[in-house]
């Protein structure tokens, strides 16, 4: 029997998690990245999950001590540096290009095609056509949109469905262990922190190093700080020093020298001197303009969209990198479940995933209420969620919890 054929549009990890789940049932799988160049450098500071872990076995990937760095301890700082809170949560932080590699290598590089730029699908009785910029197109059984926030095949379609501005971005920068001054490192390096100000949200933790080295003395600290911003603010510091506006991103080497002295001057003022400190000895921060999206539904006729082209939620739960493999793993489920019926496969898969991907968003616009209403609302005419009523303690338990201490979610994480 001819194998079945998917197309995978992006070649991240939603797309590398499907492409290597599909293969390990037998299909014919080609996955097709926009940027010409491997993707391994970028990324940063990303947060895990058992389930996650479950899937990567699936998959053939081993997990081991080198995965991440492991947290045990959470500390919540006041703005002078007091430590006011503690907690104990296990969490292993990683980095992107940790899953990254190995997830790529698994393909065979005869079907991950770098520069392709996809522009729109076509659709026939029995067929789905994938078309790129380059004239070219490609044939499939399936087409899975894994292209990330700003998808071209769901824009194709739901034209009318665009990810929406919560109100703010995400500062974020790591530093290499070495060069943290070792008093520095001794309070700070090993935790995961908290330091909340009115209207922020600053979080640290550790992070492999280059090359994923976990070794003591060889690792990162990363962080990640939201920040309420306006649109007019936010297209200024998306405006390089030659006057160009890059739109709601801007390339990390062209944010203007003027922006970065005053993002860390305000750091200063604002955080922990701990914090601050941190976010100094960063030598190029970035930032990214936090959205969230709900499609109308996350599959067509012979589509399906997984991870970030489909539900997009606000990266407070931590479960952007989990929600796709999670994704990948039931859509491949579908497809085993329903005995080749493509269409019931579909169905299965839409109506399960869209209530977790639901569920995702709403708690990260719960999360978040209060970055989002720092710069529209006045204080007396705010929500509890929105006048920040949560607590140290309920912030360092709440914020990238795992996964299964989340009943919202964990009852509806996994089917099969």
């Amino acid at each position: 029997m001819e194998k079945k054929h998917a197309v995978i549009i992006g070649g991240s990890l939603g797309g590398l998690f499907t492409a290597n789940l599909l293969r390990s049932i037998d299909w014919e799988v080609d996955v097709y990245e926009r940027v010409a160049d491997d993707l391994a450098s970028r990324g940063a500071g990303i947060g895990t999950h058992d389930e996650m872990f479950k899937t990567l076995r699936r998959i053939g990937i081993s997990i081991d001590e080198t995965l991440g760095v492991k947290v045990s301890n959470r500390i919540f700082y006041d703005s002078n540096g007091k430590v006011i809170a503690t907690a104990v949560l296990d969490r292993y932080m990683s980095s992107w290009a940790r899953f990254y590699r190995p997830l790529k290598d698994l393909l065979p590089t005869s079907n991950y095609h770098f520069n392709k730029q996809f522009t729109h699908y076509t659709q026939s009785s029995n067929k789905i056509t994938a078309h790129f910029n380059d004239h070219s197109a490609v044939d499939a059984d399936l087409l899975i949109g894994a292209d990330g926030i700003w998808s071209a095949v769901r824009n194709q379609m739901y034209p009318d469905t665009k990810p929406l501005y919560a109100g703010y971005v995400a500062w974020r920068g790591m530093v290499n262990e070495a060069d943290i001054p070792k008093n520095l490192a001794n309070e700070i390096f090993t935790k995961h922190t908290f330091c909340l100000p009115e209207g922020q949200y600053m979080i640290t933790y550790p992070v492999p190093g280059a090359n994923d080295d976990v070794r003591p003395g060889f690792r990162r600290c990363n962080f990640v700080w939201y920040h309420p911003l306006g649109l007019e603010k936010l297209s200024d510091i998306c405006t390089d020093d030659q006057g160009k506006c890059h739109g709601i991103s801007i390339p990390h080497h062209l944010i203007r020298a003027d922006i970065l002295s005053e993002m860390k001057a305000t750091a200063r003022s604002i955080f922990a001197p701990q914090i601050a400190d941190i976010v100094d000895l960063v030598k190029q921060p970035f930032f990214q303009s936090i959205y969230d999206c709900i499609p109308p539904t996350i599959t067509g006729d012979k589509i399906a969209l997984v991870g970030d082209a489909a539900f997009l939620g606000r990266p407070h739960t931590g479960m952007g990198t989990t929600k796709a493999a999670l994704d990948a793993e039931y859509l491949i489920d579908a497809l085993l479940t329903s005995k080749g019926n493509l269409t019931e496969a579909l169905t299965d898969y839409n109506q399960d995933r869209s209530r977790f991907g639901m569920r995702v968003v709403e708690r990260g616009r719960w999360l978040g209420a209060h970055l989002s209403a720092h710069l529209t609302k006045p204080k007396d005419q705010r929500s509890p969620e929105e006048l920040e009523h949560r607590t140290p303690e309920v912030s360092m338990r709440e914020f990238g919890a795992h996964l299964s201490d989340i009943p919202e979610l964990s009852a509806i994480a996994r089917k099969h």
